[in-house]
């Protein structure tokens, strides 16, 4: 596949911004410029500079994902310090929960890392976080091997709070190998929520598995699970003041079908589920499973950490001849915190970070699909055959009809999300109905949003 015609592919998914045909930046020149420091963006500078009169800058960045992130990131922290004698970058990484744990006491303490990651829980970390507009109007953040199209997908407000790590869209990785010895066929490109079903329980009764490790029940049966009814809806109305369907009985299918799972024995129950804090202990991983939902950067490491091959389908839908419901997304982003005492130096740290091919041929779109044409050129005859079958992926499902999509969601998410999974645990548990959770659901939501 070549990299520039899928990079125009997933422009087109946002919106018809064409790719600024920049050439990449010669690299020593760029060197130059980063172990200087200067203030200068046109100056050329190949000479290795006398770090002796810099001042010595300390930082901090925290992340959460996969060993194989972790890895990679350390590696492109390294590389920086080496190119800037006068900087130390101090790194943290956690489990998703760990790291959000941590981030909370940090934001009560204003002591928040200098660099932090964020995903589409960002609005609930919008008072920590530093505008970059002035940082790319400088020049210290080069978005010219970029669109407007990928940068709006980190605003808020016509305020740049990060720029996308990468893009990607969600999938099922299954293990061939386990459908197989159950004699279920594998997912096709349009499978459903009931061929997922039956496959669950099928793989569960005759291999003595879980059918499907956890499932992501936000974007299953609601964010994605609303449009899939219906093109034109989305859990979340495009102007995030209010829900954009009315009909709360859309969700009851996919909380009744949770709870079926379960109770079948083809599903984890919730204390199994939270027995999960990363890639390398979900029960694909372990065998203990026949598939798992996963966001398309995972894969890899997904993949790395079974040992063994595994495959990768769209989400199913509600009907084979139905909207998928899936569209293409910013993975993660940095922000710099507001508490940092150094934001230009971590500027210019997340600039390499973002748009440095060598950097880039570190971390190989482990956070998803750069938003930096440079870098993908860079990146392409280095593509391993799995991060292949991810851009394939991705391409695929950047082909799927959509309606408009929401980029980014409201603050009272997490609040809404939470409360969503909640209520699936009281039918799991028969303490209601899934119609009575499915409407108990869109009532807590729409409360949320009351004038």
């Amino acid at each position: 596949m070549k990299m520039k015609r899928f990079l125009v592919i997933l422009l087109a998914i946002f919106t018809m911004f064409s790719i600024v045909a920049c050439s990449g930046k010669d690299k020593e020149e760029e060197t130059g410029k980063k172990d200087a420091g200067v203030e200068d963006t046109n100056k050329e500078d190949t000479d290795t500079p006398d770090t002796a009169s810099e001042e010595k800058i300390e930082l901090r960045i925290a992340w959460w994902g996969s060993q194989l992130r972790h890895d990679g990131t350390v590696k492109v922290i390294e590389l920086y310090e080496s190119l800037n004698p006068n900087v130390n970058i101090e790194y943290e990484f956690y489990d998703f929960d760990g790291y959000i744990t941590k981030l909370n006491t940090l934001v009560a303490s204003d002591d928040v890392w200098d660099m932090f990651q964020l995903g589409g829980n960002f609005p609930t970390y919008l008072t920590k976080i530093v505008p970059l507009n002035e940082y790319i109007e400088s020049g210290i953040i080069d978005v010219s091997n970029t669109t407007d199209a990928f940068l709006k997908t980190t605003q808020h407000e016509g305020i740049q709070v990060g720029i996308s790590s990468g893009v990607n869209t969600y999938g099922v990785a299954y293990d061939p190998a386990l459908f197989a010895e159950a004699g279920v066929p594998e997912p096709t490109d349009n499978w459903t929520w009931d061929d997922y079903a039956q496959a669950s329980l099928t793989i569960s009764e005759k291999l003595g598995i879980y059918g499907s490790s956890k499932f992501d029940d936000f974007i299953g049966g609601c964010s994605a699970g609303i449009p899939q009814s219906d093109i034109n809806l989305g859990f979340f109305a495009m102007s995030n003041d209010d829900l954009g369907f009315d009909d709360y009985t859309l969700m009851t299918d996919y909380i009744q079908m949770r709870a079926d799972l379960t109770n079948a024995g083809a599903y984890p129950d919730p204390g199994a589920i939270a027995e999960i804090k990363d890639i390398e202990g979900d029960y694909l991983v372990t065998g203990e499973a026949a598939m798992t939902w996963i966001a398309s950067n995972q894969f890899i490491a997904l993949s790395e950490a079974a040992g063994r091959e595994l495959k990768l389908a769209p989400i199913p839908r509600k009907k084979a001849d139905g909207p998928s419901g899936s569209a293409i997304q910013s993975s993660q982003m940095f922000s710099i915190s507001k508490d940092s005492e150094h934001p230009e130096e971590a500027a210019k740290f997340l600039n390499f970070f973002w748009t440095d091919e060598e950097a880039n041929k570190i971390l190989m779109g482990e956070r998803g699909i750069s938003i930096f044409s440079n870098v993908l050129e860079a990146q392409a005859p280095l593509q391993s055959d799995l991060q292949v079958v991810v851009n394939e992926f991705v391409e695929l499902v950047g082909s799927f009809e959509t309606g408009e999509v929401n980029v980014i969601s409201p603050e009272q998410k997490a609040e809404i999300e939470d409360n969503y999974k909640l209520l699936i645990e009281k039918v799991i548990y028969g303490e209601m109905t899934a119609d009575e959770a499915a409407k108990a659901n869109y009532e807590f939501a729409k409360s949320k949003f009351s004038k």
